[in-house]
C-alpha cells in the first residue's frame, strides 16, 4: 500500500495512507534511510502495525553529516525555512550551513527573524543578516508570538521543512500556525509508543492541500560532510561571479596570491564575513 511518512523516531515510524489512515510502522534491517515527507510502499503486518518495503524516488533530500553518519531531515521538500530570533543571537555559521545545504537540493529559502518585538535586539540581528538581504535572500521579521500571518503567503504552494536553533521560538511559531499540533503531537507519540513528552526527529503537518509544514528538533550543528569543497564554494550564491578567476585552479582562498574572492572582498564586492565564514566551513572538515 501506497503511504507517505508524516512522522519518525528513531526507527519507528508513522505511515499516512490514502485514505487518512495513520498506521505505526518500521523497516526491515537495523539500518534505517526512511525520512519525514517519503512516500513509501508499506505491507500491513497488522490491525495497528506495518513494515516499510520500500521508498519511492525522491524529489529532494535535506541531510546533514559528520565523518561518522548522517542524520535524515526531510524528504520531497521544496523549500526550507531558517527560524533566527532577535535574542537569543543566532549562529552566522549555522544559518550559512543550511543555506549551502537547500542550495545543494535547489530549495527556495526564506530566513525567518522572530522576535522582532524587541526592538533594540532587532536591530542588532537584522544587521547581521543585511549580507543575505544584500545577496537576494529573502527575509521576513515578525514577531510569532504577536502575528504569524505574515509567513502564511510564502507557505502557500510548498512543502516546507523549518529549521533552527533552539530558543529562537520555532515552537511558538508552529503552534500559531498550527493550533492542533499539540493535540497531534500527543497522537503521534501514543501510535509509537514514543511516550507523552517524546520529541519525534521531524512532523509533516497538512496546511491545505497544496501546502505541508514538517517541523524538526532544534539543531546547533548542521554538518556538511557529504558535499565536496566546490559545493560548498557554490552554496556562497555570491561567489559566482569570480569562480574560476583566481589565479590557481585549486586555489583554496585563503592566502593564495591572485585569489579573486579575497580580492573582491577587499572591493566591498563581497562581505569579508561572509568569505571567512566559507574558510572556516571549507577549512574546517565540512
Amino acid at each position: 500500500m501506497p503511504g507517505q511518512v508524516v512522522a519518525a523516531y528513531s526507527r519507528k515510524y508513522l505511515v499516512e495512507l490514502v485514505d487518512g489512515e495513520l498506521l505505526p510502522c518500521l523497516t526491515r534491517g537495523k539500518k534505517s534511510e526512511v525520512a519525514c515527507g517519503d512516500a513509501v510502499e508499506i505491507q500491513r503486518t497488522g490491525d495497528a502495525q506495518g513494515v516499510i518495503e520500500k521508498i519511492s524516488p525522491r524529489k529532494s533530500l535535506l541531510y546533514r553529516s559528520d565523518a561518522f553518519r548522517q542524520k535524515l531531515i526531510a524528504a520531497n521538500i521544496t523549500q526550507i525555512i531558517v527560524v533566527v530570533a532577535s535574542e537569543p543571537s543566532f549562529s552566522d555559521e549555522l544559518l550559512a550551513r543550511c543555506l549551502i545545504a537547500a542550495h545543494d537540493q535547489q530549495l527556495a529559502t526564506l530566513i525567518v527573524l522572530n522576535k522582532c518585538d524587541l526592538l533594540e535586539a532587532a536591530m542588532t540581528a537584522r544587521a547581521q543578516l543585511e549580507p543575505y538581504r544584500a545577496i537576494g535572500y529573502r527575509i521576513l521579521e515578525l514577531s510569532a508570538k504577536n502575528d504569524v500571518a505574515p509567513l502564511i503567503p510564502f507557505l502557500q504552494g510548498h512543502s516546507s521543512v523549518m529549521v533552527g536553533q533552539s530558543g529562537m521560538g520555532k515552537s511558538t511559531l508552529i503552534n500559531a500556525l498550527l493550533p492542533d499540533a499539540h493535540a497531534a503531537t500527543r497522537e503521534i507519540s501514543s501510535a509509537l509508543n514514543s511516550g507523552k513528552h517524546t520529541t519525534t526527529h521531524a512532523r509533516l503537518y497538512h496546511l491545505n492541500e497544496n501546502s505541508h509544514l514538517i517541523d524538526c528538533p532544534g539543531v546547533q550543528a548542521f554538518g556538511l560532510h557529504h558535499l565536496d569543497f566546490g559545493e560548498i564554494e557554490e552554496g556562497f550564491v555570491e561567489f559566482a561571479p569570480y569562480r574560476g578567476q583566481c589565479r590557481f585552479n585549486n586555489c583554496r582562498h585563503l592566502h593564495e596570491p591572485g585569489c579573486a574572492l579575497k580580492r573582491a572582498a577587499e572591493k566591498e564586492k563581497i562581505d569579508a564575513r561572509r568569505l571567512k565564514l566559507f574558510q572556516e566551513i571549507s577549512q574546517g572538515g565540512y
